[in-house]
């Protein structure tokens, strides 16, 4: 690598991180439910290949409200509840100012809902300490953002290895594993290069390399085709479509490009703050609680190869 990872990298670098079970008494009666290719109320999933397991990301009656100008309530999110199963890539479609990046902010703890509750494998994200959300996006959800949100002094393969600084992955270990996922992307020969040697899509990529590098259960995408050209943007959720097959992951991808909602599993469809359909049509599933504890925020498990 080029030269030391400064502290002042660190920080940003951890502050671009932090700014990217049953739920409520009764999880399988939640009124309005849409459970995205799972199984019908009270039940396991059917006809997956994770019958019985709760499902990757749970949401029910999710609301959001910001207090605007004058003191006037804004209703970002009203009551949006659905089920995303786990391996399987969704498309959360709808206008720009439909509420796609609050949800999304509410799922991957980096906000909280005024109402309701997220479960992310079987967690109760909305319970959580800042403190212990810190422990889930650091190991268990990654973040992919519209503006890549890389750190412009580092090269790409220090971009794709700060996850795992952070989590004191060894040397030996946290250089293989970034070779790996620079190779898996299509930039093992750019690895030297900086974000502003790179073109965006070029840089979309070093930053789905990053969001890998811990290995996480869910990833989360918002817009990331947003800034690319059209051939470019479907390049990029191409990537992250084998990504997500590859690595066993789950992905929840925001987008209002009608063009590539064709690549998703399944979508979801938000307007107004409002959840108004769903693909497949509307079922109900019913999530049993994790019991295992966090992730500890101190001397993490070594990373697993792929």
């Amino acid at each position: 690598m080029s030269e030391p990872i400064t502290r002042r990298a660190l920080r940003e670098a951890a502050a671009t991180a932090a700014a990217g079970g049953p739920p409520s008494d009764t999880p399988g009666a939640a009124a309005g439910t849409v459970a995205v290719g799972t199984a019908v109320a009270g039940g396991a999933p059917s006809d997956t290949p994770h019958a019985g397991e709760p499902p990757a990301i749970a949401v029910r009656g999710v609301s959001r409200v910001y207090t605007g100008p004058a003191g006037r309530e804004v209703h970002a999110l009203s009551d949006v509840s659905f089920d995303v199963p786990r391996g399987e890539l969704v498309a959360l479609v709808g206008r720009s100012g439909s509420g796609k990046t609050t949800l999304l902010n509410c799922i991957g703890g980096l906000d909280r809902p005024t109402s309701g509750t997220v479960w992310i494998d079987g967690r109760e994200v909305t319970a959580l300490s800042e403190r212990e959300r810190t422990a889930l996006r650091r190991d268990d959800v990654a973040f992919v953002f519209q503006t890549f949100g890389l750190v412009p002094m580092l090269t790409a393969a220090e971009n794709v290895g700060l996850p795992m600084r952070l989590r004191h992955v060894r040397p030996a270990e946290r250089e293989e594993r970034v070779a790996h996922l620079l190779d898996l992307v299509g930039l093992a020969k750019h690895s030297e290069q900086r974000p502003g040697e790179l073109s965006g899509g070029q840089q979309q990529r070093v930053a789905i390399a990053r969001a890998l590098a811990n290995s996480p259960q869910v990833l989360i995408a918002d817009e990331p085709t947003g800034q690319l050209d059209a051939e470019t943007g479907k390049t990029i959720m191409a990537l992250l479509q084998s990504v997500v097959r590859a690595q066993g992951m789950t992905a929840l991808i925001s987008t209002h490009d009608q063009s590539l909602m064709a690549m998703a599993d399944h979508t979801v469809r938000l307007a107004d703050g409002r959840l108004v359909t769903a693909d497949p049509p509307p079922r109900l599933s019913s999530p049993p609680r994790d019991p295992r504890p966090l992730p500890p925020t101190t001397s993490p498990p070594e990373l697993p190869h792929p």
